[in-house]
């Protein structure tokens, strides 16, 4: 790869792919981790890109991967491990605040973060795209190599999860 071409993809679209990866890990600085590595990837994949899309969908196609990677080893690591024990640090994990925490003020927001939790982790993919990073359906659809239906559907009901969620709380603090 061209490093004229590194720095064109690093400079245009860092931000939104690191905030994407933020969202879904909450966690900044693993974040910043799986960031590298998606460049990682894209130098060494930038050959064989073929245009069929933008080059920010193809960078979020490769952001998705490197979480859903990241999500898979963690969870087979959390299975052989103590819950608070950090295997990278070889520590006992303390409590971090999260992203949201530190950079949400509003609390109708933090309240749309908490209730995201427990939409499934498609929902989440989907809602973090397209109205955190504004990805149009199409983007989205190829970023997750889905269909733009599957897309629609996922987002339709995630804002329907989240509507009853928001409901249910508001009944919670009207009592």
């Amino acid at each position: 790869m061209d490093e004229a071409v590194f720095h064109h993809l690093y400079e245009t679209y860092h931000r939104d792919v690191f905030n994407f990866l933020t969202y879904l890990t909450k966690d900044r600085q693993l974040a910043e981790d799986l960031s590298h590595e998606v460049y990682v990837k894209a130098i060494r994949a930038y050959s064989s890109f073929e245009h069929r899309s933008s080059e920010k969908t193809w960078l979020f196609s490769i952001a998705k991967n490197v979480a859903v990677d990241h999500f898979r080893k963690t969870t087979v690591r959390k299975r052989h491990a103590d819950r608070f024990f950090d295997w990278d640090t070889m520590e006992i994990e303390s409590d971090k605040k999260t992203p949201e925490q530190w950079a949400v003020e509003s609390e109708e927001i933090r309240t749309v973060l908490r209730l995201l939790d427990d939409c499934t982790t498609d929902q989440r993919l989907v809602l973090i795209m397209r109205y955190m990073n504004d990805l149009t359906i199409a983007e989205t659809a190829a970023s997750l190599e889905w269909s733009e239906g599957k897309v629609k559907t996922t987002q339709h009901r995630a804002l329907k999860r989240l509507r009853n969620q928001m409901a249910a709380a508001d009944r919670e603090e009207d009592r």
